[in-house]
């Protein structure tokens, strides 16, 4: 493969990856905004745990129907349709004048968000050579990584442009308004790169896909790519569903949907959606604890970009097993520092661990490995459900940590480590998980897949 077709690759995958950077985006623009926005709508507990999970109920919907979007319609018209959600969403998000219509174009960006999570990663996996396939669907996570980097200095700059009534009343809305820039580029980004040859050679249109993949390999390879992809497909069934009964896709299927409950139940969306609250609730002015959220930003995005260059060369398991060490002993630390109220300066080193261990393991490999593990026969459907099933722990996560964190029961009896305790005890089941269940796919075909299960 030449340098040119490597080039084009890459601009294709970090095209598509905007989807993940308006993932990142949208999921942590409300940290910034949470706070003015409880007290601009008087919210109790509860409303603003839904002010934040709302979106993560469009996350659902966009997930259940993204296996039968991206199948009808194609990849690339699949994403079409998702910057168009994140353009409603910005708009829609910035200008409510009631909490109900904020939660409407909240759950309209969810959609979008829900849909982007399956289709990005599956078209940059279906793009991908395999022994740079884990590299830039990687890239998906890097974009997360990177919209969250951004929105978190873009809600500190947008807070310092004025006093604590400006921002209670006009803040906020200039924070989620800021989103519709990345969302018109990954419009304008998408109509630039071609539809994925594995859906053009599954919709018949077999000149069309010989063109792509002559643009992506050597010459002498497409033809025999072309044909692993029409073998492949003869195997797969409209179907689907009924070959979810087979053991060895139950278990593909099972660990696909345990990685995806996991990746959710460390607590890392806790700490993005509150971690400027949770600073606030340490110590921190406002001011400082978006900054210090900031940080966290960095972080996320220094590890990240350590665990594409690793995942190729060291394989995704040994890194699974580094991060679930490391988020384990990190949320512990910070689980005993609050109960015996020594925060100070030391919690913040913590979960900056937390965060970097995260961001090296079970952020971007998660989905490296949910778009490779499924066998032909299942894989958009087990897909399709595993992201759904992410989007359900994501929801219930989110909306339960304001109620354990204000819980005077807990807070009694914990002085409000509890979360931490219980994130520290599933971040080390989910290394027990890795140990026992998860295969290694390092350096293996998408075709080869079938073969691992057996």
């Amino acid at each position: 493969m030449d340098d040119n077709n490597k080039n084009y690759i890459l601009f294709i995958a970090l095209s598509a990856a905007l989807g993940g950077l308006l993932f990142g985006y949208d999921t942590a623009v409300i940290s910034g905004a949470i706070g003015n926005l409880t007290e601009y709508f008087h919210l109790t507990p509860i409303e603003t745990g839904w002010a934040i999970s709302s979106a993560l109920v469009g996350c659902l919907i966009g997930a259940f129907i993204s296996d039968y979007l991206s199948n009808r319609f194609g990849r690339k018209a699949t994403m079409i349709i998702t910057a168009i959600l994140f353009i409603l969403n910005s708009v829609g998000t910035a200008i409510p004048n009631s909490f109900t219509m904020f939660v409407l174009f909240r759950i309209v960006g969810g959609v979008g968000v829900g849909i982007a999570s399956m289709v990005v990663p599956m078209y940059i996996a279906e793009i991908a050579p395999p022994k740079r396939r884990g590299a830039l669907v990687g890239n998906y996570q890097l974009a997360i990584v990177i919209g969250i980097v951004v929105v978190y200095f873009v809600n500190y700059f947008i807070a310092l442009q004025g006093n604590a009534h400006w921002n209670l009343n006009t803040g906020w809305r200039w924070m989620f308004g800021s989103e519709i820039i990345p969302s018109v580029l990954f419009l304008i980004f998408i109509f630039l790169i071609p539809e994925s040859p594995r859906w053009l050679v599954q919709k018949g249109k077999s000149t069309d896909a010989i063109a792509v993949l002559e643009k992506l390999n050597a010459p002498e390879d497409a033809i025999q790519i072309q044909t692993e992809i029409e073998n492949s497909l003869h195997q797969e069934d409209k179907n689907q569903w009924k070959h979810l009964v087979n053991p060895v896709f139950k278990k593909a299927l099972f660990v696909g949907i345990g990685l995806s409950i996991l990746q959710q139940l460390t607590g890392i969306n806790a700490i993005l959606y509150y971690a400027p609250e949770i600073f606030k609730s340490l110590g921190s002015s406002a001011d400082t604890s978006l900054l210090e959220t900031s940080i966290l930003g960095v972080v996320n995005l220094i590890f990240t970009l350590l665990a594409i260059r690793w995942v190729d060369q060291m394989g995704r398991k040994p890194l699974l097993y580094i991060g679930s060490i490391g988020m384990t002993i990190a949320l512990a630390a910070v689980g005993l520092f609050i109960y015996f109220d020594a925060v100070g300066n030391w919690v913040l080193p913590f979960l900056l661990l937390f965060m970097a261990s995260f961001s090296i393991s079970w952020g971007p490999i998660v989905w490296v490995l949910l778009s490779e593990i499924f066998p032909t026969k299942i894989r958009s459907l087990a897909l399709a459900i595993s992201v759904f099933i992410q989007w359900v722990a994501n929801f219930a996560v989110t909306q339960v940590f304001p109620s354990l964190v204000e819980n005077h029961w807990l807070k009694m009896n914990f002085n409000g480590a509890f979360p931490f305790y219980l994130f520290s005890v599933i971040c080390l089941i989910s290394l027990l998980f890795v140990w026992r269940k998860v295969p290694e796919t390092k350096n293996k075909t998408l075709e080869e897949m079938d073969i691992l299960w057996k």
